[in-house]
């Protein structure tokens, strides 16, 4: 059998839909939240244990890096929930056309970047 179908496994050449790109970034930050909440509880247990290692949680918690941390597992709580959200929408019916689909990643990305912004403020 002569199969002349043309063959592009450069996945770099591909041309995604912006409804495509949001659902892929969906997927990714649940996968990151699942490490990320992982240590952001190993935090909270280190703080429950006695005073001292609350003052050691508090003192970490000043540090830059765990700052970014922080605001990183958040970030990927707050894109994972907006995205949630609008897949549960268009579980119901709404936004199913190409259009809606368009604009339904729009408004997922612009109020993900509102919250994250909002969420940056907050912990720096």
């Amino acid at each position: 059998m002569n199969d002349n179908r043309p063959k592009n496994l450069d996945i770099t050449t591909f041309k995604y839909p912006l409804p495509a790109i949001t659902s892929l970034l969906h997927r990714l930050s649940g996968a990151f939240i699942f490490v990320g909440v992982a240590l952001m509880l190993y935090l909270l247990e280190l703080s429950l244990q006695s005073e001292s290692s609350f003052a050691l949680v508090q003192e970490l918690l000043d540090n830059m890096i765990v700052k970014f941390t922080a605001w990183a597992v958040l970030s990927g709580l707050l894109y994972h929930l907006i995205a949630g959200i609008k897949h549960l929408i268009m579980d119901l019916g709404y936004g199913e056309t190409l259009k809606g689909g368009f604009i339904g990643a729009c408004i997922t990305l612009v109020l993900s970047a509102f919250a994250i912004i909002i969420a940056g403020v907050w912990i720096w």
